[in-house]
């Protein structure tokens, strides 16, 4: 297939809800991938998945701030637009346009410069928006599915995963969003939220890329030393062992965990959660009676990994 002309580069939200709208006046179908950029294989493939559900796709690139909180990794979080944008032609049938605003969250407004807090069940949380006095108050929340997991120790990230995607929908209008399962538990509260709100786009869950040794994908790997990388393989190979041992009659979710645990601890990392949990409400379960996700994040040296493995005996 012939390589693609670069992309259509939008940053005003306007100009972008107008392309989208001349697009679908014409019968198109629209898919948006929304990424926070450096782009990585991982993303690649879902743009691969998502021309499989339309004839025009989307790539949103904006680093979210307000899903960050003061003391997460924002100001260093990797970027390289014009790398972004070489990959994106390396894609078959490429992309047809990169929405890039600057910041979501400016209205042009006069603000006082407070700081804004928001109290969730008597505990302050405040985000990096909220640091910088924009005077952005408005939240979308998913209650039950945002608890667990990564909300336990990032209490900010999935209402402002949720909010900054609401906005995104409202501004691109796609008819098909892809998001990648590596992010198992975002991939179900975007679902939900969907559900709930009544948008009329269809999620898709893509399937998790891998290195050629088994690490999940991700932007953040770039900050791991090598020998970092090499223990955080114990993650997938962890896993693969509890699934192999599910598979074989061990349905008790403990000891699958303690293996995990024990495998990842005794490489290095230090563990932030290991838990089996239903597929779609994300309960923790005692026994594996149905479909069910191992999800794990853990530290290897100053980077946070996550990563996850479906089971479905």
């Amino acid at each position: 297939m012939a390589p693609k002309e670069s992309p259509l580069i939008i940053r005003d939200k306007n100009q972008m809800r107008k392309w989208s709208r001349t697009m679908r006046s014409q019968g198109n179908i629209i898919a948006l991938v929304p990424t926070m950029g450096y782009l990585h294989q991982g993303h690649l493939s879902l743009i691969n998945e998502a021309h499989k559900h339309a004839n025009l796709v989307a790539v949103s690139i904006y680093v979210n701030p307000g899903q960050f909180s003061p003391n997460e990794d924002l100001s260093t979080y990797p970027s390289d637009f014009q790398g972004d944008i070489q990959k994106l032609l390396s894609v078959p049938g490429g992309v047809d346009v990169v929405f890039n605003p600057i910041n979501l969250y400016d209205y042009g407004e006069i603000d006082s410069g407070g700081e804004g807090v928001v109290v969730v069940e008597g505990d302050q949380v405040v985000s990096c928006i909220e640091k910088s006095g924009l005077g952005h108050e408005t939240w979308v929340r998913v209650e039950k599915l945002e608890k667990g997991l990564c909300g336990m120790s990032r209490p900010v990230f999935f209402r402002g995963v949720a909010t900054i995607v609401t906005k995104l929908f409202n501004i691109v209008e796609p008819d098909v969003a892809v998001f990648g399962k590596k992010d198992y538990q975002q991939w179900r509260v975007i679902q939900r939220m969907v559900r709930d709100l009544d948008f009329s786009i269809k999620v898709i869950g893509s399937e998790i890329t891998r290195e050629n040794d088994g690490l999940a994908m991700s932007s953040r790997n770039v900050h791991l030393s090598p020998e970092e990388r090499e223990k955080a393989l114990s993650i997938n190979k962890s896993l693969s062992r509890a699934k192999s041992a599910a598979k074989d009659g061990q349905v008790q979710c403990e000891k699958l965990k303690n293996l995990v645990i024990q495998c990842i601890t005794e490489a290095g990392g230090i563990i932030d959660y290991a838990e089996i949990v239903d597929q779609h409400s994300l309960e923790k379960k005692e026994f594996i009676k149905g479909p069910v996700v191992f999800c794990v994040a853990a530290w290897f040296g100053k980077v946070r990994l996550i990563d996850n493995m479906e089971i479905n005996l």
